[in-house]
């Protein structure tokens, strides 16, 4: 839960921007704790979801036009078009100062959001939404509730066929939190390398939270209280059942790597099942779909921030990787 410093804060950050925005949510280390990574003043990461990108835009380059590189003199239409049309549906605007706070803000078009907590098409902001947000404006929009909770659903089902038949609570969350990072090109330069692990062990109470419901609900899951670890069947009729749970652009992403084109979905996940080789084409799908979604957005955001904020934005991500490595070294 936010304290109440950060809930005013959060305020008082929204009211600088238009009032259109059903669903925000803020992440990252400015946020939650992380290990080795505790400094109050690291930048806090927002998402907004919005009705219509080129209305939203409209209005907030009439209220914060600094926010904006060079490429609003092209307008909210281009700027809607461009954050639609091209990598993971989501125009970041970074490094803005906002009540006396450095933040980053992602806007994501609220039918574009659905879409990716329901099919994985990017597993960007629906790979955000797997770890602990704090979640501070949710209208009441029904396709948006049931999709963030069928995205919880996906990640665990996900994490289940990566993970051996037992193993511990920690392996479980760490598992899920890494699913978005799986071929996320960033996390071979410029990441700590132990970031999963750093989001994880202080925020176990949080992961528990999110995922007991969902965990409850999976009748081929046990908790042996004897071992103090999960089990899980891992017979060729779960493992199929498990793969038809899964989101649907993961399983054709899956289905491509090990079936000809146009082959029946049931037939292609019976025989990933049957074959035994599951946790490893799962991984290799999840791959595909984060390195094309990272890669794409990274690129993206270089106009969407200007030359001059992604040299800074980049710099600061290498130096905190680097002080992050010495300090290790040092221990």
């Amino acid at each position: 839960m936010a304290s109440s410093v950060n809930r005013l804060l959060f305020s008082r950050i929204l009211n600088q921007f238009p009032d259109e925005i059903p669903f925000v949510f803020a992440y990252g280390s400015g946020v939650f704790q992380q290990i080795g990574n505790a400094s109050r003043d690291n930048m806090i990461d927002f998402v907004f979801a919005v009705d219509q990108a080129e209305k939203w835009h409209a209005q907030n380059l009439k209220r914060n036009p600094a926010h904006y590189s060079g490429i609003k003199v092209l307008g909210p239409k281009a700027i809607a078009a461009y954050q639609t049309r091209l990598g993971a549906g989501v125009y970041y605007n970074t490094l803005v100062n906002c009540e006396d706070r450095l933040i980053k803000y992602g806007v994501v078009q609220v039918s574009c959001l659905v879409e990716d907590l329901n099919q994985w098409n990017h597993l960007y902001i629906s790979g955000r939404l797997h770890k602990p947000v704090n979640v501070i404006k949710r209208d009441s929009i029904g396709s948006l509730s049931e999709a963030l909770q069928n995205n919880l659903r996906s990640a665990l089902q996900a994490a289940l066929l990566l993970l051996p038949e037992t193993f511990s609570e920690e392996q479980l969350y760490h598992t899920i939190a890494g699913l978005s990072y799986q071929g996320d090109f960033r996390m071979t330069f410029g990441e700590n390398k132990d970031k999963v692990k750093n989001i994880v062990r202080p925020n176990l109470e949080r992961f528990r939270e999110y995922y007991k419901p969902f965990i409850e609900e999976s009748v081929h899951l046990h908790w042996n209280k004897t071992e103090g670890c999960y089990q899980r069947d891992t017979s060729p009729t779960r493992v199929y059942d498990q793969l038809c749970r899964l989101p649907s652009h993961l399983q054709r992403v899956m289905l491509d790597r090990v079936s000809p084109a146009g082959s029946d979905t049931e037939e292609g996940l019976r025989t990933i099942a049957d074959g035994g080789n599951q946790s490893n084409i799962v991984n290799q799908a999840l791959k595909e779909i984060v390195f094309r979604s990272s890669r794409s957005q990274s690129i993206k955001a270089i106009p969407a921030a200007g030359i001059t904020k992604t040299v800074r934005y980049s710099a600061q991500k290498i130096l905190k990787m680097w002080g992050r490595g010495k300090n290790s070294n040092k221990r």
